[in-house]
């Protein structure tokens, strides 16, 4: 692995960017981290040639714990519309209010998940986790809140009175709790979650890249909509992906593939 810059190691393997936070202990995550987060995040959105993201964190103990509250204390991230100046692209850690990115992101939770780092994985699309991770949401006693994302999105994943005592309480919930719930797609020993995490994205760097990113934008687009008004949007409305998806070669090539019984060679186009 090479070495981190403002925390955070970006790695390429084939089709897949690997980002591992890897600062300090806990893996806090300061304004120059947050940004070099987004610069990851955007390299995975811009690239051509790279269809899958994997996010984790460095060592066994924890993904990450957040925000760095020291430099919140010391005064270098400021709270207060802190949205407005301290993050580049996606908001916090380039993917919590990252609403251009498609293509599919995994997070590999190696340890404890806490705060910001909780609102990271909520952000990501597919999340696998070692089976002594915990979650919380410890911002209530602190005086702040968790709105980079588990406010927004924590009470759509889990039920009401759970995100409440999640959110007002700061209890924590384990891997088998999360599991029941659905909040999390795997569990495995910590030995074999990079290679699950690899499994999954080499899976998804088979497919091809304009329908991964269809269910993303999809999704996203119709997600406050009744079934019907769904169905409008995708026949009238404003998705770019979905439509060039529907004129590509790769969507020749998979039916092509399929009727001559041999893998398709997708391009992305």
């Amino acid at each position: 692995m090479s070495e981190p810059v403002n925390g955070v190691v970006v790695e390429k393997r084939g089709r897949v960017l690997e980002i591992t936070m890897q600062r300090g202990k806990v893996n806090a995550i300061d304004a120059a981290m947050s940004k070099e987060l987004g610069k990851a995040f955007q390299q995975l959105h811009e690239d051509p040639e790279l269809w899958v993201g994997i996010i984790t964190g460095a060592g066994e103990r924890i993904f990450s714990a957040g925000w760095d509250l020291k430099s919140l204390d010391n005064g270098e991230q400021a709270l207060d519309n802190w949205w407005e100046t301290e993050d580049g692209f996606g908001g916090f850690a380039g993917v919590t209010e990252n609403w251009v990115m498609n293509k599919p992101v995994i997070a590999a939770l190696n340890g404890l998940t806490i705060g910001g780092g909780f609102e990271i994985a909520l952000s990501c699309d597919l999340i696998i986790a070692t089976d002594h991770v915990e979650f919380q949401l410890p911002e209530m006693p602190l005086g702040i809140v968790p709105d980079a994302g588990a406010l927004q999105r924590l009470p759509r994943r889990l039920p009401y009175n759970i995100a409440m005592e999640m959110l007002l309480l700061g209890r924590r919930m384990s891997t088998t709790e999360a599991m029941q719930y659905g909040m999390i797609n795997a569990v495995v020993p910590h030995s074999q979650l990079m290679d699950k995490a690899r499994e999954w994205a080499d899976q998804l760097a088979k497919s091809a890249p304009l329908a991964l990113q269809t269910v993303k934008e999809v999704l996203r687009t119709i997600e406050d909509e009744s079934v019907e008004g769904a169905f409008n949007t995708m026949r009238t409305g404003d998705l770019p992906t979905y439509r060039a998806m529907l004129k590509s070669e790769d969507s020749k090539e998979g039916v092509k593939a399929f009727v001559e019984k041999r893998d398709p060679v997708f391009k992305g186009r």
